[in-house]
């Protein structure tokens, strides 16, 4: 027993004591006063120092009360039932009593000890800044969970990345080993006899790694919060740095695609003024100049689309669609398409089937005709020259679906989900025919501007057709 509380002993047993002397020599009272004296005595100790030396003092008090107050005097026996009752309702009051007070110093004392760690998850928290990076978060919670809980040290493995972080000289107790099984099990370890604690670092079911500290060690209620509050703020910090990558991909898209469309726009001046010569010049031009001024007009045309093509491009990719919608047949948009590429279809036979009675639809019908026009463009592209192609457009599920058909090889089964990616080019004609892979990447940016979508159905050696919907005029996309 230490020093200090065999002070505490004597000290409570001396008040008891002091109360004794006082009622038996120098203030006589009736002994419900004592008995009352001593219950307030044994309170006072218990509430200052605790049950043990309240329970002293009882069973002091217990006995001082039976020699000196209780008949006969001066012996321990008791001789009327009456004061039989009052002494063991005396010595129950005050064990009971004592234990009692000692329960609310206790859970006093246990509350204080939970505001203490919870103002420490509080400091630790504020520690924790969000910087919007994961590995930076991990090592501010491994070197504050040290210096603000006062542990030995502490470990974590963050699974993502696999890194290790540590921080105090005392985690060798935690080997790399243990920190990757610690990531696997379902539950916190808690090791009373090396004070250490290692626990899964999980949010929503996804594992994020391991925690571990070495003692002394807070309640088992704050370690199991140390770990929950990492989880929060492990996933926090990525989200943030999710943000924060997602914006900068979406600025660094949107400066491609000003760049684009001022590069475009540049070549295209160039481009009007070489066509204009070169057309001037074939209509006097000698019969050995005028094949090559026929490919630079040809040339030209074909620089001026793609330009064309990179203007619209960019437009859909930065959002700058700006639809002027109204009421327009679909055979008008068809039609149109057909006699913009009169040229390239050279002479294949296109047949046009538009339902009976079919309702216009609500449509910007310049960018629409240019889908119709990029549908047709790539069924010339990949099917026979000479091949038909097929167009209709049908009613179907309160939408009018315009289709594109084709005799080509079809479209292998891996590439259709890809189809409408920019720059995308099947396979087998990715070398052996002309284009950029824009035309149906700007297709489907120009169909779900309307609210609408686009796809393809294919089979290896019958062909493809091309489908896309559109509301009817007067409703809502």
């Amino acid at each position: 027993m230490s020093a200090r509380r065999a002070w505490r002993f004597a000290a409570s047993l001396g008040v008891v004591a002091a109360l004794l002397a006082l009622y038996r020599t120098l203030l006589p009272v009736n002994n419900t006063t004592v008995a009352l004296t001593l219950l307030l005595a044994i309170l006072g100790v218990s509430a200052r120092w605790g049950l043990a030396e309240a329970t002293a003092a009882s069973v002091l008090a217990v006995m001082g009360f039976n020699y000196y107050f209780l008949e006969p005097i001066g012996r321990f026996t008791i001789d009327d039932p009456q004061n039989w009752v009052a002494f063991g309702a005396f010595l129950v009051t005050a064990v009971t009593a004592s234990q009692l007070s000692a329960y609310a110093r206790r859970r006093t004392a246990e509350a204080e000890a939970r505001r203490l760690e919870i103002e420490k998850l509080y400091a630790l928290l504020q520690a924790m800044t969000l910087t919007g990076n994961a590995r930076r978060t991990v090592r501010e919670f491994v070197h504050s969970v040290v210096r603000i809980f006062e542990c030995g040290a502490a470990a974590f493995y963050y699974g993502p990345t696999g890194d290790i972080v540590r921080s105090g000289p005392e985690s060798a107790p935690v080997s790399d080993h243990d920190l990757l099984a610690a990531a696997e099990i379902e539950e916190p370890s808690l090791d009373p006899l090396r004070a250490v604690f290692t626990a899964p670092v999980r949010l929503g079911g996804r594992g994020l790694g391991s925690l571990a500290l070495v003692g002394p060690l807070p309640a088992e209620a704050t370690l199991r919060a140390l770990a929950n509050l990492v989880a929060i703020t492990l996933e926090k910090a990525r989200a943030i740095e999710n943000a924060s990558h997602a914006e900068a991909a979406r600025q660094s898209e949107l400066l491609k695609s000003a760049l684009l469309d001022s590069l475009a726009h540049d070549i295209k001046t160039p481009l009007t003024s070489i066509k204009a010569a070169a057309t001037s010049l074939l209509g006097g031009a000698p019969e050995s100049e005028r094949e090559l001024l026929t490919i630079i007009d040809e040339e030209a045309d074909r620089l001026n689309r793609l330009s064309a093509e990179v203007i619209a491009m960019a437009r859909v990719d930065a959002g700058k669609l700006h639809l002027e919608k109204r009421g327009v047949a679909a055979g008008d948009l068809i039609a149109g398409a057909l006699s913009e590429l009169a040229g390239e279809l050279r002479g294949r036979k296109v047949t046009v089937e538009a339902a009976a009675g079919l309702p216009p639809v609500e449509a910007d019908p310049e960018l629409i005709q240019q889908v119709v026009k990029h549908c047709i463009e790539n069924a010339i592209k990949y099917s026979p020259d000479g091949s038909p192609i097929a167009i209709s457009a049908t009613l179907k599920n309160e939408k009018i679906v315009i289709g594109i058909a084709d005799r080509g090889p079809g479209i292998e089964e891996g590439e259709r989900l890809r189809i409408f990616e920019r720059f995308f080019r099947g396979r087998r004609h990715r070398f052996d025919t002309q284009g950029t892979g824009m035309g149906l990447a700007i297709a489907k940016g120009i169909v779900e501007a309307h609210g609408e979508r686009i796809w393809v159905e294919s089979e290896r050696g019958q062909g493809s057709v091309f489908y896309f919907s559109l509301p009817p005029s007067g409703a809502r996309p």
